[in-house]
């Protein structure tokens, strides 16, 4: 085990933090992390709307009035600040309409429940925006209020978030969506967190949050593999979240992706062969070689995470000198955080499909490991069975390495039956 070439995890503005104390044949045994908050509530406001007349030239009363948050002259209000009225016995808001004190007019939807409205980007900070909500009531009147307010100067106190997705790109069916925070959100404020995370997807195919137990990582899936030719809109609306340490999110972070097609790799160790299967269809068997037992492979449903087609693992900083090496690498696929990786391994093709000998990894012939290499995306499943150790929750990409019902045991808000569709 020991220390990888520190080329890093592909990230969008990540900060990179404490790894996983955990064995593998590759490298330094990282694990990003990143922190976003929680939403704060504002005080309402009431505003009146003046009617017409009656036919008989007698004055009509007023409908009952519009309640409407943030209040009118609140101040010091977030920039991920959403807009929410309250009609009287009920009813049913039809428009928002915020616009900021230059004029120009803020872009937004309401939720699919119809709780808020929320606008498309951050607000800026220490600016006035006025918002007007028309809505009907349950008594089939329309009612109207605006409601003005300033946000909040920038904070000083910043943390930013990560998000394991980028636009424009192919990932395999396995690919979650990875939220990162750091330090991690606490149990208290992942509900708010969790609300402002959108995920959309075409064909629409339902979903959920899951969180580690840390709190350092928020994964989202579906029940099954996503459908290939998916697309994944996602939207982690952070900025300006306030948490309760008093920090607050730093920027919103969004991408649109694409699935590719199906490719799964199912590793059994008691026959050290690797099933490759392309569309549901077996395509090719090969001989692997995992880890001894004194290192043994991870088993559990991993991602591909990251593909080096060269690089060099280190690991002189290994307490155990049996295991201090460096070594070139050819064709390597990373699947956890603590250094294991599908890679070649020409050393170990003698006893590749019979005797266990490496670090950790799964080691292929070098025709093998160019193969699978060429064919493979990040996002693709791996899954390894009947070694000697588990694969440890957060040790990678670990949403898949759980049941339906244990996923969204993790959720901090309610699942409905099947998963949540888009919240926006």
């Amino acid at each position: 085990m020991g220390r990888f070439a520190r080329a890093g995890a592909t990230v969008g503005a990540l900060v990179l933090t404490a790894s996983l104390a955990l064995t593998g044949c590759g490298d330094d045994q990282k694990k990003p992390a990143f922190v976003a908050g929680g939403q704060q509530a504002d005080p309402s406001a009431t505003a009146a709307v003046t009617t017409p007349g009656t036919a008989d030239g007698s004055p009509q009363q007023d409908p009952p009035p519009l309640r409407v948050s943030p209040a009118d002259g609140a101040t010091r209000r977030p920039v991920s600040t959403e807009i929410s009225a309250e009609i009287p016995g009920g009813g049913k808001v039809s428009q928002v309409v915020l616009t900021a004190a230059n004029g120009t007019t803020v872009a937004g939807r309401m939720r699919r429940d119809g709780s808020s409205w929320v606008p498309s980007a951050p607000l800026k900070y220490a600016t006035r925006y006025t918002a007007t909500v028309t809505g009907t009531g349950a008594d089939g009147q329309t009612h109207q209020g605006t409601s003005t307010f300033t946000t909040m100067a920038k904070p000083k106190s910043m943390i930013g978030s990560g998000l394991y997705l980028f636009s424009d790109k192919t990932y395999g069916v396995a690919m979650p969506v990875v939220a990162e925070f750091s330090p991690g959100i606490p149990k208290k404020d992942r509900a708010a967190v969790q609300k402002r995370m959108f995920v959309q997807t075409d064909p629409p195919q339902p979903g959920a949050w899951h969180w580690i137990d840390s709190g350092t990582q928020a994964y989202y899936r579906a029940p099954e593999y996503w459908k290939p030719g998916t697309t994944i809109t996602v939207r982690l609306a952070l900025a300006g979240i306030p948490l309760s340490n008093g920090r607050y999110g730093n920027v919103d972070r969004s991408a649109t992706a694409k699935i590719g097609r199906s490719f799964e790799m199912k590793v059994d160790n008691a026959t050290k062969q690797m099933s490759v299967y392309e569309d549901g269809a077996l395509i090719r068997t090969l001989p692997v070689s995992l880890g001894k037992k004194s290192t043994p492979s991870s088993s559990g449903t991993m991602v591909v995470m990251e593909k080096k087609e060269s690089t060099v693992f280190d690991t002189r900083d290994e307490p155990n000198p049996n295991n201090r090496y460096v070594t070139k690498i050819d064709y390597a696929q990373r699947i956890t955080w603590g250094g294991e990786y599908i890679h070649a391994a020409p050393w170990s093709e003698g006893v590749q499909g019979r005797q266990n000998v490496s670090h950790g990894c799964v080691n292929v012939s070098m025709a093998n490991g160019r193969w699978l290499f060429g064919r493979t995306l990040v996002g693709d499943p791996i899954t390894v069975k009947g070694t000697e150790r588990k694969l440890a929750p957060g040790n990678g990409w670990t949403a898949w390495s759980m049941s339906w019902s244990q996923f969204v045991a993790g959720s901090a808000l309610p699942v409905p039956d099947g998963g949540a569709g888009p919240a926006l």
